[in-house]
């Protein structure tokens, strides 16, 4: 479990490392000006105090910390920012706790109907726990991304393309937008959290059919809409025809009998219905000739 630890100002130590490793330059200067020998062991033992302590000061940025071990035992981590001093003898392992973005390769799978589509992701995660992230996996970032994939995989194969595969399905990833983002998070957060890692953003980056069903697709696309776009036609064309019965009974302008309604139902379905212009033709006689 992470400790947070808080080191002492390591100014004061940089500063007794400096006097120290000066002094036993000093000294070594001045045992070879007198010929003294036993000032080499104070200017060996200076030396080697001024190292030690400076072996103790870490620099630590901001978003930034430090996982101190001690001969293989942890101790705690350093979050605080600065100059500091710590026990020379602690292991530093330096970590970032700086948000990362991570960008999924593009990835084939079958979505829930077994479709072949290609998927990817942005994610954006974070290190939370350092004592996890240090300690729980070999490779917290390499982690992260084989994790992220198999989210990703898996995400794909619960859901379906769209609603055409499946009319009943109550989310596809098309048409998913937030919601399958946040399935996307949630299954990441519970997969990356061994690791110490927190996931703040996941949304999908590119969705496609595979290439070998893209164009089939596209002509069942094209053909489903001409579909809608035909029955909307006909609904109008049907109401405008009603409404123009409607509106010749009620003013008494012609009257019709059965058949006329229908062959005149006939001719507006065609104008009202037909791709193209249709050429009136002038009926100069009665409507029975």
């Amino acid at each position: 479990m992470e400790k947070i630890k808080t080191p002492i100002s390591g100014f004061l130590a940089l500063l007794l490392s400096i006097l120290l490793i000066g002094l036993s330059a000093y000294l070594f200067v001045l045992t070879g000006q007198q010929n003294r020998p036993v000032l080499i062991w104070w200017a060996s033992i200076a030396l080697l105090a001024g190292i030690f302590l400076s072996m103790g000061i870490v620099v630590v940025n901001p978003n930034h910390s430090r996982v101190l071990t001690f001969f293989g035992k942890y101790v705690g981590s350093v979050k605080a920012n600065g100059l500091l001093f710590v026990n020379p003898f602690f292991k530093k392992q330096k970590l970032s706790l700086r948000s990362e973005n991570l960008e999924s390769a593009r990835l084939k799978v079958n979505d829930k109907m077994g479709n072949p589509i290609e998927i990817a992701a942005v994610i954006v995660w974070q290190v939370s726990d350092t004592y996890k992230a240090a300690f729980e996996v070999a490779d917290f970032v390499h982690y992260v991304k084989v994790q992220s994939e198999a989210a990703v995989r898996h995400l794909a194969n619960t859901c379906p393309y769209d609603h055409m595969e499946d009319e009943h399905a109550t989310l596809t990833l098309r048409d998913g937008g937030d919601k399958v983002n946040e399935l996307l998070e949630t299954e990441l957060n519970e997969r990356l959290a061994p690791a110490g890692i927190i996931i703040k953003e996941a949304r999908i980056s590119h969705l496609a059919y595979a290439s070998e069903i893209a164009h089939a697709m596209l002509q069942r696309q094209q053909a489903t809409a001409i579909v809608a776009a035909r029955f909307k036609i006909v609904e109008g064309a049907v109401g405008m025809v009603e409404l123009a019965l409607e509106m010749l009974s009620k003013k008494n302008i012609v009257h019709l009998d059965e058949e006329k309604k229908a062959a005149m139902v006939s001719n507006l379905m065609v104008v009202l219905c037909g791709e193209k212009g249709t050429t009136p033709i002038v009926n100069t006689g009665t409507l029975y000739q």
